[in-house]
């Protein structure tokens, strides 16, 4: 439990007039303790299997609160799945997807976030965030395994 992360989720339950209940903080603590990306449902068995009474639906429904707050970020490396991921305290970062296996390698590049600034400032735009992902394939073939289950790492 961080109590920075209850204190914003629960500033921002109250000025969207949601309910403020355990399971909503039991779905932010499993989920900031997730390493990179992760599903819903990934989510969901996770808590499961650690004898949470917590429901799909207020896992799904909870990610989504926790993606409009800020807290999370959700992404869409292009399986057609949406994935989630820490935003609290994290650099900015982006990815490189395998379309072959589907593994995600994050990076940071300066010189990216120069160009978003700059883009930004040149047409009067405030950014909130942004997205930057190049899809390809491994550089390595051999060791790149089609046939994994395309899980997120």
């Amino acid at each position: 439990m961080n109590k920075e992360t209850h204190e914003i989720f629960t500033k921002f339950l109250k000025s969207e007039n949601h309910r403020i209940t355990p399971e909503r903080f039991e779905v932010l603590d499993f989920a900031l303790e997730k390493e990179g990306h992760f599903a819903a449902d990934e989510l969901f068995v996770d808590m499961k299997s650690q004898n949470s009474n917590i429901s799909r639906a207020t896992v799904y429904n909870t990610l989504e609160l926790l993606a409009k707050c800020g807290l999370l970020v959700k992404r869409n490396f292009g399986d057609g799945k949406t994935s989630y991921e820490s935003n609290y305290e994290k650099k900015a970062h982006d990815h490189l997807i395998c379309t072959n296996c589907g593994e995600i390698i994050e990076f940071s590049d300066p010189e990216i976030q120069k160009i978003v600034e700059r883009v930004c400032r040149e047409h009067g735009f405030i950014p909130a965030g942004y997205s930057f992902n190049i899809f390809g394939k491994c550089k390595n073939e051999h060791k790149c395994d089609i046939s994994k289950n395309r899980k997120n790492k």
